[in-house]
């Protein structure tokens, strides 16, 4: 009786999942059809100064008068938007809801919003997670280390990640942690806080990460060490460590995460399995000394500042900025 029960409890699940899909769906068309008929509107009276205002207000209080609020002109201004921004009703995805449009179409960029929408669907992003990744500069930070075509290639599933640079992003954003910049804390606490918010701290990895350890205890000649972070990703086939630090990272911190490394490489992984990658989180860094300190053709260890607070487009430029010029150094 029990296991009928739980195949009734699933059958029933997935219809009201298919339903509220379906719903959102056909309410998301509803509005595009009502944006399609006010540009339309407007573009015949596109010869009468003010005509786009005069049309809204006034459609709007009749339209809430009816059917109430949701019909608001700011709200009508987003069905005009939905339409202009995707003219074709066969554009709209059913996965994604009107919430998930209603940011979308606030992006400028083509591009950028393709990406987004091609991570919402394969990740089943909510909306509060896709606005936290807009807001987080997602795609910007991902271009910092990629060309523009990789990134969209690897979003829409074309091309699968292939080394460590595809998914790692730097800086790496931590706002959810709830960690006051000014503050005083251990690494311990900030630690502890990533354990706490480890669902948020997955999403903000990215694609194919899962959870294996914390403070991961190993042995080697009788000393006994342990790894702060231990991550799987399923898309690379291989260990991530992370090594977690609230200072300036020196060359002897990118030993030890190294030597972290290579002993997941010679002991623990799998001969299927890729190489480890070794990551530090860090709160600040010197290219310089990361750059000497690791081999030239590394493709193991890398570092990553954290900051706990959302990045400004102005900061991501200065960082663009940087790596340009860092590698127009490496090219002299």
């Amino acid at each position: 009786m029990e296991a009928i029960l739980n195949v009734i409890h699933q059958i029933i699940a997935q219809a009201r999942a298919r339903v509220a899909t379906a719903v959102n769906h056909e309410r998301t068309l509803m509005y595009w059809q009502i944006g399609q008929v006010i540009v339309e509107e407007e573009q015949q009276g596109a010869e009468r100064a003010g005509y786009k205002e005069y049309l809204l207000k006034n459609l709007s209080q009749k339209l809430v008068a009816s059917y109430g609020d949701g019909y608001s002109r700011r709200q009508l201004e987003l069905f005009r938007q939905l339409y202009l921004v995707f003219p074709i009703a066969n554009a709209l995805y059913s996965q994604l809801s009107w919430s998930h449009y209603k940011s979308l179409v606030r992006l400028d960029d083509p591009d950028k919003r393709a990406f987004y929408i091609a991570e919402s669907i394969k990740n089943t992003w909510s909306v509060r997670q896709m606005e936290r990744q807009i807001n987080s500069l997602l795609y910007e930070r991902l271009l910092m280390s990629q060309d523009k075509e990789s990134v969209l290639a690897v979003a829409k599933g074309e091309r699968n990640p292939t080394k460590p640079l595809d998914i790692l992003k730097d800086p790496t954003v931590l706002e959810f942690l709830g960690l006051k910049p000014d503050a005083t804390y251990y690494e311990s606490d900030l630690e502890q806080a990533i354990i706490t918010h480890l669902q948020l701290f997955l999403l903000e990895l990215g694609n194919g990460f899962s959870f294996v350890a914390r403070q991961k205890r190993i042995l080697l000649g009788g000393d006994e060490f342990r790894i702060d972070l231990v991550f799987y990703n399923r898309l690379l086939q291989c260990f991530v460590l992370f090594d977690i630090k609230i200072d300036k990272i020196t060359h002897g911190d990118l030993g030890q995460l190294q030597m972290y490394v290579n002993y997941y490489d010679r002991d623990v992984k799998a001969d299927f399995e890729n190489p480890t990658i070794g990551v530090l989180l860090c709160a600040d860094k010197n290219d310089v000394v990361v750059k000497y300190s690791l081999p030239e053709d590394n493709q193991q260890i890398f570092a990553s500042k954290y900051q706990l607070h959302l990045p400004t487009e102005a900061q991501l430029k200065l960082e663009v900025r940087k790596e340009l010029e860092r590698f127009a150094e490496e090219e002299e």
